[in-house]
């Protein structure tokens, strides 16, 4: 039986260039893909002409070959591939031709000399709460933390002082072996090395080979002026050491405040509910309350204040991070009704209450009429 030309397998005109013909064989390859296709002959067969003829057509030198003297290029040479198995630039490809069928958890590619032995080092978390005064002036605090550090007796190798690490036999210092399984080359984590690409005859007492050990450094980080709940600072190089002389991973600092037991924050503004007397806000007069730069200040009550009413202190807020400008302080006051009457105090407020007029108390009467108007509308509503 006579073979099919690999233009007309892969579907593509003799110009096809590298881009095409790439093309073209992945989306053939996973349409015919043994897997999808459990049980079929004609899928493997295809399947098998499609490695075949991409294997061919995708070198440069095989190609020219086959342009020339067409299947007969090949004959008596053990097939296209010239022996068992596929190239490294083809098993590479259908590394992602596999990662299409199976997702990230399918083999991986590495590059040559990927193998280095030594990892980055993991980043680190600490949290750290501060008061809502450290906020608004910053600080300087000094953290204590238990973290790998490079050990100072290998200098972080991982190797008795006097030796070094030896390139792993296995895999030649790459970190990854392959192995053929049926069409595909697959590239593993080297067993012997773990993926270092080294290996340790004579490991460091001290760190038992890691290159690292853990002790507790004291760090100083500033906090800025106007930082704010969940900020994150990053200390770029300070979290735990790399093994075997890997870099350091980074430090971040994930701060919150404190609640205070006088301002609520929003952003950059502050507000503070302030309790007054009542006759205060009858009368009008001036309250004293507290700034956040533990200075004080006073507001002006007007005469016949309401609870709720706000009052705004402008620049008495937070600091913006980075930037010369605050927010703003408000003042929200509440009247507190008097308790505990004197007798005497109870004929004051009685006799007050018998001079008081609609002009008085406009609030409550506007609200009793709208009350009345409302169930006069429900009796008129029944009427027939």
């Amino acid at each position: 039986m006579s073979k099919r030309d690999y233009y007309e397998i892969l579907g593509v005109e003799k110009t096809a260039d590298e881009k095409v013909l790439k093309s073209a064989f992945r989306k053939l390859a996973m349409q015919w893909h043994p897997d999808r296709n459990p049980g079929n002959a004609e899928a493997e067969l295809k399947f098998k002409e499609l490695n075949e003829a991409y294997q061919v057509l995708s070198d440069p030198q095989k190609r020219a070959a086959y342009d020339r003297f067409g299947h007969g290029a090949f004959q008596g040479g053990g097939g296209p591939g010239g022996g068992p198995g596929f190239g490294p630039d083809f098993s590479d490809f259908m590394s992602d031709i596999f990662e299409n069928f199976f997702g990230e958890g399918g083999p991986r590619r590495g590059g040559r000399g990927g193998g280095t032995g030594r990892e980055r080092g993991a980043d680190l978390r600490y949290n750290l709460e501060i008061t809502l005064e450290d906020a608004f002036k910053g600080k300087t605090e000094d953290l204590k933390i238990p973290t790998a550090i490079a050990c100072e007796a290998c200098g972080g190798s991982g190797a008795k002082p006097g030796s070094k690490p030896k390139t792993c036999g296995t895999c030649n210092g790459y970190g990854r072996v392959r192995a053929t399984q049926g069409f595909f080359t697959i590239e593993r984590t080297c067993p012997t090395c773990l993926g270092r690409g080294e290996v340790i005859d004579d490991p460091c007492e001290i760190c038992q080979g890691a290159g690292r050990v853990t002790r507790e450094r004291t760090l100083s980080v500033n906090i800025p002026a106007g930082v704010e709940e969940g900020t994150r600072i990053r200390l770029a190089g300070e979290g735990e050491a790399g093994l075997r002389g890997g870099p350091a991973g980074d430090l971040y600092i994930f701060l919150s405040i404190a609640p205070h037991s006088f301002f609520q924050r929003d952003g950059a503004d502050l507000f503070a509910r302030v309790p007054i007397p009542m006759a205060t806000a009858a009368l009008g007069g001036e309250v004293t309350v507290p700034v956040i730069d533990g200075s004080d200040a006073r507001v002006k009550i007007p005469e016949g204040t309401q609870t709720g009413k706000q009052f705004r202190l402008r620049g008495k807020g937070m600091p913006v991070l980075r930037s010369r400008d605050f927010g703003d302080l408000y003042i929200q006051v509440v009247i507190e009704t008097p308790q505990n009457l004197t007798k005497r105090q109870r004929e004051l407020l009685r006799e007050f209450e018998s001079e008081c007029s609609r002009d008085t108390h406009p609030e409550s009467h506007g609200f009793l009429n709208r009350v009345r108007e409302f169930f006069d509308g429900l009796g008129g509503s029944g009427r027939a």
